[in-house]
């Protein structure tokens, strides 16, 4: 990055980094990720947030906590800063249930989650009831139709159900002894694959969770539509690593929407520009080539149809923590780690296999390998990052990075790629 490019993105970093020193101060042994829940319009309803403290160990106290610190860390930094304006789905245990511990959450913020594994008895309806009194929503988290849970379906709003735990025919049983119930939504969670995503749709699920988006959907054509064929040339010809500032001007100024979003995004709050930028020339130079191909990328990506704006979200956290990880590493090449991250979601945009995809552009050994087999330094950081994403945490590991930078480079991830793509994507 040059150093113009440096100076104007001063401002925005000194933000990030405050606000994650703020994260660390508070949650200093708490690993939290985020999913994202989806409705029927495939906009993203809310977010499911996974943690684990550092320090629990199997068989111990258990995850109560972890409980209060999860709501210490919403508390105290704000639900905007994890979940942004959207439903926080937390799953609780008994005793904050119950109200033996405080609850200090929004209730028009949070869905409180009821495990499975919890005992239903007069104990536990009452608190229920005294959360629902209080304006709190309640979900059910992997419900299984019994009759010990009858008396929570009356209570609930809305019904979680694993369809990896049933096959379509219980799932259909499932579906249709719940419509009974006719205040009830009902989510369909582990949504692992487009088709999965399809049959509970069919089924009539308001909600979906899963990585059903994240991957890519088994369908058989022989060449991409007119539009994303064109979208992958321009994309072929950006990522070029012999790309000059000339090319991508021209580039640029041949797509009249690239353009105007281009200068709308640099002129606005992210990059604090002294005075406004008004030509595509003027922004390629400011921002160096390698910065423009970054954003340029994420417009082209942002253009394939049919696919939820949270892809596009996913990629820029993606690509934001695999660049932090790699500057925690000193490791040079980080704009290789950044793009490394945005083109992970190429497999699901087009549905098509990634050795396939990766066909079609000029990208470098080093990103071929990463993006194909995990392989060097920006393929282990996309690794990990994923590993991150998924709450694998058991899988979180790295000879030369501690979990809390890790941790610190998702927190700054989300937060930058909130802003990021609040001004660049309209979301």
């Amino acid at each position: 990055m040059n150093g113009a490019a440096v100076t104007i993105y001063k401002a925005h970093k000194d933000i990030v980094t405050n606000q994650a020193r703020s994260f660390k101060e508070i949650m200093p042994e708490l690993f939290v990720a985020r999913q994202p829940i989806y409705n029927r319009t495939q906009h993203v309803y809310g977010y499911e947030l996974l943690y684990r403290h550092a320090r629990e160990e199997r068989g111990a106290e258990g995850d109560a906590a972890t409980s209060q610190v999860i709501i210490n860390a919403m508390t105290e930094i704000g639900l905007e800063n994890l979940v942004g304006t959207r439903a926080a789905f937390v799953n609780l245990t008994r005793s904050f249930v119950t109200g033996r511990y405080p609850l200090p959450l929004p209730p028009n913020r949070v869905v409180i989650e009821i495990l499975e594994d919890i005992e239903v008895d007069e104990e536990l309806l009452a608190g229920v009831q005294w959360l629902v009194n209080a304006g709190y929503t309640i979900a059910l988290d992997d419900f299984i139709y019994q009759e010990s849970m009858l008396p929570l379906l009356e209570l609930a709003h809305i019904v979680k159900i694993d369809v990896q735990a049933l096959d379509e025919k219980d799932l259909r049983a499932h579906v249709h002894a719940l419509k009974e119930y006719s205040h009830l939504k009902l989510l369909a969670e582990k949504v692992e694959i487009p088709e999965e995503y399809e049959v509970c749709r069919e089924l009539g699920f308001d909600y979906f969770q899963g990585y059903f988006f994240s991957r890519p959907k088994v369908i058989r054509r022989p060449r991409l539509p007119s539009n994303q064929l064109a979208l992958m040339q321009l994309l072929a010809e950006v990522q070029r690593p012999d790309t000059t500032i000339p090319k991508l001007e021209t580039l640029i100024s041949q797509d009249v929407g690239f353009s105007y979003k281009l200068l709308r995004y640099i002129n606005s709050a992210f990059f604090a520009m002294p005075k406004p930028v008004e030509s595509i020339q003027r922004a390629v130079v400011l921002l160096g080539t390698k910065v423009i191909q970054k954003w340029v990328t994420l417009l082209v990506l942002a253009r394939m149809e049919d696919k939820p704006a949270e892809l596009m979200v996913t990629a820029v956290v993606r690509a934001k923590m695999c660049e932090i990880l790699a500057k925690a590493l000193r490791y040079e090449a980080e704009d290789t780690c950044f793009t490394v991250g945005l083109l992970s979601v190429l497999e699901a945009l087009l549905d098509m296999p990634m050795e396939k995809v990766l066909g079609m552009l000029t990208l470098t050994d080093e990103v071929n390998q990463a993006l194909l087999r995990f392989e060097g330094t920006p393929g282990k950081l996309l690794q990990l990052a994923l590993h991150y994403e998924y709450g694998e945490w058991d899988r979180l590991e790295h000879p030369a990075l501690e979990e809390e930078v890790i941790l610190d480079a998702y927190l700054q991830a989300i937060a930058w790629a909130t802003e990021a793509s609040r001004n660049l994507l309209g979301e």
